[in-house]
Parts: structure tokens; sequence; C-alpha cells
């Protein structure tokens, strides 16, 4: 007879303990613990043989790649059967629609698709389907909640891919209710566990929360093989799929999208796309070659002074690390001759996009210079390097990427550090201005008035 103890578990990270507490010691928050009753029995299983890792053969597991090459390069080739695969975003962004895509395009490779819905009924997803043109052959609708009948129909149809929708809504009995931390890492779990011995990959919804994290325990991302963001501004066309956690690729991909009538559709070109409504000329706009993986991309930073209305100056960045923008605003004002103190100082990066690395920081302190002095960047300009705390510019990677995706958009300057790497040479119809200092970049950068 299977035998119960009661211990209490952290509501907002997971931990557990066997009495409670007021005060969370992993995650620091209070009044979290909830009681919740465990089971004691010992379960039975059958025990796996090791295998030696030189007998393993992967000719029998290719890749399972969709038509959509941006979906293919995040994932680092494909989907790899048997993964377990976490996507987030933020409500009404379009993960399902993404997923739903996906899943069309695997059917129509005659391959089963099981798509499993727990937010919506058959009736609602075919309206959905409708409107992006989806026919439907192959696309199984379970619209279930019960992890166990989900499990069940899954191994009956042995489909090629399994969807759930979402990862909060599952309920196995005697996890607790739906949603809370004990069922979302149960239901991941078995799901899991299903993924590995099937070797069918599964794709999971996650909603977030208002800071933007998947909800849930923290532990669900350390089980899942791949962890994706869909990312994007409300009011844009642009959606931007990153990945945080990947064990079959690089992390550093990112997949650019744009949301029409007909759901996502693949941006070919993004440096087209992202520069397509930039007037040349215009003040406080730089053109920054910036690297997303292996993929080099043309970014436009834009920045705004303006003379503060209050004693403490305003310092607000969309696109870019704020901490990053205040320490370009500082070396500006002590080591470029630019008086910032009582300046206003907005940045951002046009199109939606998120740009972390310091290779972008002389496009921001351009771009806040040419706002300042109320002077345009020289025509066909692009600039790039890393600023230290004394003005000084420092070498980024992958230049010769950087400098041909600029040349092949028809760019004719590239403002980057000094001196230039042994045996570098620029492509034909771009010219380099090496500079040393951000002085030299200032007035290498601004046409004159």
């Amino acid at each position: 007879m299977a035998k119960t103890r009661t211990i209490f578990v952290c509501s907002n990270c997971g931990a557990e303990s066997l009495k409670w507490a007021g005060h969370c010691p992993q995650c620091e928050e209070w009044n979290t613990y909830i009681e919740k009753e465990v089971s004691t029995s010992p379960s039975e299983f059958t025990p796996t043989p090791a295998q030696e890792l030189d007998s393993v053969s992967l000719d029998d597991t290719p890749r399972l790649e969709v038509h959509f090459s941006e979906f293919n390069r995040v994932l680092g080739g494909g989907i790899v059967p048997g993964s377990l695969i976490l996507i987030g975003g933020d409500p009404g962004i379009g993960k399902s629609t993404l997923l739903l895509q996906v899943a069309d395009a695997m059917s129509q490779g005659k391959s089963k698709v099981l798509y499993v819905s727990g937010e919506e009924s058959i009736s609602q997803l075919k309206l959905r389907a409708e409107r992006l043109g989806i026919g439907g052959e192959n696309l199984f609708i379970l619209p279930e909640v019960r992890i166990e009948s989900i499990l069940d129909q899954a191994d009956k149809m042995a489909p090629q891919l399994v969807i759930v929708d979402s990862i909060q809504t599952a309920y196995l009995e005697g996890a607790g209710a739906a949603g809370s931390i004990s069922q979302v890492r149960e239901c991941t779990l078995r799901l899991m566990r299903w993924a590995k011995s099937s070797g069918t990959p599964v794709f999971l919804v996650g909603h977030v929360t208002k800071e933007g994290a998947i909800a849930g325990p923290h532990v669900m991302e350390h089980m899942v093989d791949v962890v994706l963001y869909l990312e994007g501004e409300r009011f844009s066309i642009n959606r931007i799929l990153r990945s945080v956690k990947n064990r079959f690729g690089s992390i550093n991909e990112i997949g650019i999208f744009e949301m029409r009538d007909k759901g996502l559709y693949e941006v070919t070109d993004p440096s087209q796309a992202l520069l397509a409504h930039r007037t040349d000329g215009s003040i406080g706009s730089v053109i920054v070659p910036t690297l997303e993986g292996t993929r080099p991309l043309l970014v436009e930073i834009q920045a705004l002074t303006n003379p503060t209305s209050y004693g403490t100056p305003r310092r607000t960045a969309n696109g870019v690390d704020f901490n990053r923008l205040v320490l370009i605003a500082a070396v500006l004002s002590r080591r470029g001759g630019i008086t910032l103190a009582n300046q206003d100082i907005i940045a951002n990066v046009a199109g939606g996009i998120r740009i972390n690395e310091p290779a972008i920081d002389l496009g921001i302190a351009l771009a806040i210079a040419s706002s300042f002095r109320n002077a345009s960047i020289n025509s066909g300009l692009v600039a790039m390097g890393e600023i230290g705390l004394s003005g000084e510019l420092r070498h980024v990677s992958q230049l010769d990427r950087r400098i041909t995706e600029a040349a092949n958009l028809g760019f004719k300057t590239c403002i980057l550090p000094s001196p230039l790497p042994t045996g570098f040479s620029s492509p034909n119809g771009i010219n380099l201005h090496p500079a040393a200092t951000l002085i030299e970049a200032i007035k290498a950068a601004l046409a004159s008035r």
C-alpha cells in the first residue's frame, strides 16, 4: 500500500522543505510555501543497460527540417529527434501561430503531428488554421489537459512531432492544482521521459511572468533541451526567435520573422528589411554592423539628446543595455568633449531588435554626438568598435564578415578601431577609416556644418 508524507514547496522557485517557513532561502520570497503530499512507495521501473559511446550511430536519427530556414537556424540545423523544446513569449506574440505553421510544414511532408491544445477547442483551432491557410492533413488535434490521456494517445498514434500548448494547462493526478509549481514540473518530467524513450520531439508552449521569465519552476528550464523566446514589440511587425539554451547548437543564433495576416513569414534579408525606412543623412542615426551568431546584421542606432527639465538627467535605452548607455555617456562627457550632464539621452535600436554586444558602443556614441551637435553623420558610413573608459577604441571580432555585409548594401566608409589586423584588406567598394580614440571617430563621422 502506498505511503504518503507531507512536504512544503515554494510556489515561486519550487524549493522543497520538510516544514513550513515564511521566507524561502532560495528565491528570497515571502509566504510562498504551500503544503503538498508526496508518495514514499518505491516505483517500479525497468533498468536501462549502459552502452559504449563509440558504438552509438547517428545515421538513423537525422535532424528533422521544416520549410522555415530561420526556424532551423535557431535550432542549430533542425529538430533533433527525442528533444524537448520549450518556447515562451508575451501573450499574443505569435507562439501558437508559429508552432501551428511548423506543424503544418511537418504534416505536408507526410509526417503525423499531434497538436495538444489545453486552451482552445478544435473549432477554435480550425478557425485559426483557415486564417493561416492550413489544410490539416496528417495534423491531429487533441483538446486534452490530462497528461495520462495525452501520452496514451501519443503512444497509439506514434506521431513524428508532438506540440503541447501549453504546459501550464497540463494536469497530472495527485500533483496539485493545474498550473502550480509541482504540476508544471511533474508534467514536464513525464513528457521528457516519453520523448527520450520514443525518440519523438516534443514542443512545449510556456507562459511568461510579468518580468518576462517563463512561468513555473526554474528546474523546468534545466530539464528541457532547448529554450526559445519569441520576442518583438507589440505594435511592430518584426518577431525575433531567440535561443537562450540549446544542447544541440549555438545560443547566439536568431530567427527573424514578419507577422502578417496569414501568419509569420521569415525575413530572408534582415539587414535590408531593418534599414528599409531609414533616411540617409538623418541626425542622430548611425548604422552598425553587428553579429547575431554566424549572421552579420546591419542595424540602425538612433539617439536623441534634449536639455533636461529636472535636476537629474534621464537615460532611456530601448534595444541596448541601459548600463552600457550610462557608461558611454560618461565617457563622452569626460573623454569626448561633449557635456551631457544637463542632457536627457534616449537611445533606440530601430526595428525592435535587441543588441547586447560591445561592438555597437561606437555607434551609440556617434549617434549621441550627432544629436547633441545637431550634425548629421556622413553619408554612406557605418561604424563599429568597443569603447574603453579612457576613450580608446577596442577591436571587435570577425571584421571581414561585418564589413562585407556593409559593402554589399552599398555603404562606402567604415570607421573602426586602429590599428588594423595584420594582413587585413577591405572588400571592394568600401573605404576603411581606422580611429584610435573616440574623439578621432567623432571628427571623422560628423558632417561639417
